[in-house]
């Protein structure tokens, strides 16, 4: 179907931070798959990983015990707030089940709570439930009717969000980071604010890091930085390093409801997905990674302010945490055309909303293909100035 407006461009096989055609040309990948090749590509522990599995075992539904499950949860719930894990297969699915869970804990208190209050800008998968929880036109038009229960406002109003507080509300839902929306952290003190609004009124706080988790900021996830704590979050991309997988973490109280039956997943939770998602922890958590990776996205947030500087006409500023990176272009400048200009230059990006090319590159680039990005961002801007001079003469 022609729902992707694709570049005229296939890759034949990956190295590290590199995508390389059938005739041997090399591109430096600063998009990652859309931030899901956390490790870069072909990554030797996960290829082992991968193998080893696929020898033994590929599928035997979730009827059975599966081993690397429990390892996976055990340790994912170690590293963070969780009591719990459900694994499934994508950031859309991961996301939707947040939603369930919390309209299924007040359905089983007796509470006729369903609605959640989520936020512009934001971006939570393409299902029926997660398109209307964005409201965004470009992903809602022609799907109606869309679900009901979502009211969406402004990041950064916390009035507005106790306005719209209600008796039917059963949850606040928000990006930490928002990608889609343009590479946007959400400021600390706001989501304090979210925290103390769901304790006030007893509401479920649910964190969307299917792009922002899984070290991309610098820490394991994006909400350590901020001072708070969910009851609820969604994970996906970076956690299979490019193998499909997602999870969703909840404390124990709050999925309590979610009983044999309740909810599943032929394919979540696979052994060969587990196996990956297991391989890729071992990375991340590893002594030193995330505070390389923090350091990593200094460097490169310090290479894109000078670009700015040097780039006014083109860029207007630079927004994001760690490895997750974005270029505000002003208005005018269309980031398409950024985007394309960087590609000719063999680096490769992903364009967002808010007219933002975002920059995600593995958490395994070296310093030398940090600076290599910004150097042929730097010609990719010289272009675009050079093109607009020359239509406007």
């Amino acid at each position: 179907m022609p729902t992707y407006a694709r570049a005229p461009l296939a890759f034949e096989r990956g190295e590290g931070s590199w995508l390389i055609t059938a005739d041997g040309e090399k591109y430096l990948d600063f998009g990652a798959g859309i931030a899901v090749i956390s490790l870069g590509h072909a990554h030797p522990k996960l290829l082992a990983a991968l193998e080893a599995q696929a020898r033994r075992l590929w599928h035997v539904s979730n009827l059975y015990e599966i081993p690397g499950q429990t390892r996976l949860a055990e340790r994912l719930v170690d590293a963070s707030f969780a009591d719990t894990v459900f694994f499934g297969n994508s950031g859309a699915e991961a996301m939707e089940l947040c939603i369930k869970i919390a309209r299924r804990y007040w359905s089983s208190k007796g509470e006729g709570r369903y609605r959640v209050i989520t936020f512009q800008g934001g971006f939570h998968g393409r299902t029926l439930a997660t398109i209307s929880a964005t409201g965004n036109p470009r992903h809602t038009e022609g799907f109606g009717p869309l679900v009901d229960g979502f009211d969406i406002l402004p990041v950064g109003d916390l009035e507005a969000v106790r306005a719209a507080i209600g008796a039917e509300t059963a949850a606040i839902m928000i990006e930490p980071v928002q990608g889609e929306g343009g590479l946007r952290p959400v400021p600390a003190e706001f989501m304090q604010g979210l925290r103390a609004l769901c304790d006030e009124h007893g509401l479920l706080l649910i964190l969307d890091e299917i792009q922002c988790g899984m070290g991309r900021t610098g820490t394991l996830f994006a909400y350590q930085q901020m001072g708070i704590e969910p009851d609820i979050m969604g994970l996906a991309k970076a956690l299979g390093g490019g193998f499909p997988i997602s999870a969703v973490l909840a404390r124990a109280e709050v999925a309590r409801p979610m009983t044999a039956g309740s909810h599943g997943a032929t394919f979540g939770g696979n052994p060969l997905a587990m196996a990956v998602g297991n391989a890729v922890l071992d990375a991340l958590l590893a002594p030193g990674f995330l505070t390389e990776v923090a350091q990593k996205g200094r460097d490169l947030r310090k290479r894109l302010d000078a670009l700015a500087r040097r780039h006014p006409d083109i860029i207007a500023d630079v927004r994001g945490l760690g490895l997750m990176l974005g270029l505000r272009l002003r208005d005018g400048v269309a980031v398409g055309d950024l985007v394309d200009a960087a590609r000719a230059e063999h680096l490769l990006t992903v364009p967002a909303g808010d007219n933002t090319m975002r920059l995600l590159p593995p958490l395994t680039c070296s310093a030398e293909e940090i600076s290599a990005a910004a150097d042929r961002l730097e010609t990719a801007c010289a272009r675009i100035s050079a093109a607009a001079k020359k239509e406007s003469a």
